[in-house]
């Protein structure tokens, strides 16, 4: 399961849908080894494609070598697909390379709504995974129903 904080959400959000009618690409990363999202960083699709994306290779190697000094790790992965379900691509299987992170896709495609899902991709397998969103990590999974907003 993702559990993810509703700000996190939102900027995913609000940078697919700056980038739009082109894919928009980011991390989010977070202390080693805690699996819990942290620092959100968008990135350049360098691609420039409604239908693919690619991290521009400078600013992935300074992001990973940030990642990297500050002991944390990538946590989501995400991108956004304007014109089809979130769903990852075979091109995305394929380019999947980080078997404990989270890969977040939001769909831009219905202007007045997102859809937003995870999946864990590992050997080319795709399993979608739950996501609970919450206003803050200290009430995550106490199934409290006032502290869980699903997208």
């Amino acid at each position: 399961m993702l559990v993810i904080r509703r700000d996190l959400v939102d900027a995913m959000v609000a940078h697919a849908r700056r980038d739009h009618p082109d894919e928009a690409c980011g991390v989010i990363a977070g202390p080693e080894g805690a699996d819990q999202p942290e620092r959100f960083i968008p990135m350049i699709n360098a691609a420039r494609s409604p239908t693919f994306y690619e991290f521009e290779s400078g600013e992935y190697f300074r992001v990973n070598r940030d990642i990297q000094a500050a002991d944390e790790d990538y946590i989501v992965i995400y991108h956004s697909h304007t014109a089809t379900e979130a769903y990852p691509s075979r091109t995305d299987i394929s380019y999947a390379q980080w078997p404990d992170a989270h890969y977040v896709l939001v769909s831009t495609r219905d202007p007045e709504q997102h859809e937003l899902r995870s999946y864990r991709i590992v050997d080319g397998v795709v399993t979608e995974e739950p996501v609970e969103v919450v206003g803050s990590y200290m009430f995550a999974h106490t199934g409290r129903d006032d502290t869980v907003d699903r997208p």
